[in-house]
């Protein structure tokens, strides 16, 4: 008996000093914080920015240098119909882009106008540094799929900006931006016109306004 319990220990002894050895268990596929797995850490991160894109999405009002979004902005009775004309006339004033930023956050895809703002204001730029600066804070803000208020481009445009980015200037997003506002004004601005938002925003605005 006592021979057999030596033999037992000696086993379990080699079989312990080879386990330490080799490492321990191989790590199994998909099992958090092993290395050489991408995919779940990669699925985790995206998840992530989408939460994010959504929180964030409308905290950089001060960051983009407009007051778009100041609910002092009023609009008259007459801007308010002009809206449901045409999209050109909703975006050509400040009420309107105003108006319609509150709709787009409500959808969570108030970056898209974030970005035609910053277009808007970057066009306007002629010093090359500035230029140069203005336009990696744009990409990475608007264009990195790494950042949550990445906006919807196809890859032909996408080529365009990264060509451009090798040398900018203030034309490097118009393709960008022309096609952000398409998409606005095909995808958004019929659900605007069609919103309670609007709707009640029309409706308050006639009742204040004097009758003829």
């Amino acid at each position: 008996m006592g021979s057999e319990r030596m033999e037992m220990r000696k086993r379990q002894m080699s079989g312990q000093q080879e386990s330490a050895a080799g490492g321990g268990t191989a790590p199994q596929p998909g099992q958090p914080g092993q290395p050489g797995q991408p995919g779940q850490a990669h699925l985790t991160v995206r998840n992530e920015d989408r939460e994010e894109r959504n929180q964030r999405a409308s905290c950089d009002v001060a960051a983009e240098g407009t007051t778009d979004c100041d609910e002092s902005l009023k609009p008259t009775a007459e801007e308010v119909r002009l809206w449901g004309q045409s999209f050109d006339k909703l975006m050509c004033g400040p009420a309107g882009r105003s108006a319609f930023r509150q709709f787009l956050r409500t959808e969570f895809s108030e970056e898209n106008m974030l970005f035609w703002l910053a277009c808007e204001e970057f066009s306007k730029e002629t010093n090359k540094s500035v230029i140069e600066e203005k336009a990696r804070l744009i990409y990475e803000d608007y264009i990195s799929i790494l950042s949550p208020k990445e906006v919807s481009l196809d890859s032909r445009v996408r080529d365009v900006i990264n060509r451009n980015m090798l040398e900018p200037t203030s034309h490097t997003f118009d393709d960008a931006q022309l096609q952000i506002y398409t998409l606005m004004q095909r995808d958004s601005y019929p659900r605007f016109m069609n919103s309670p938002v609007y709707k009640s925003l029309l409706k308050s605005i006639s009742e204040q306004s004097p009758e003829s």
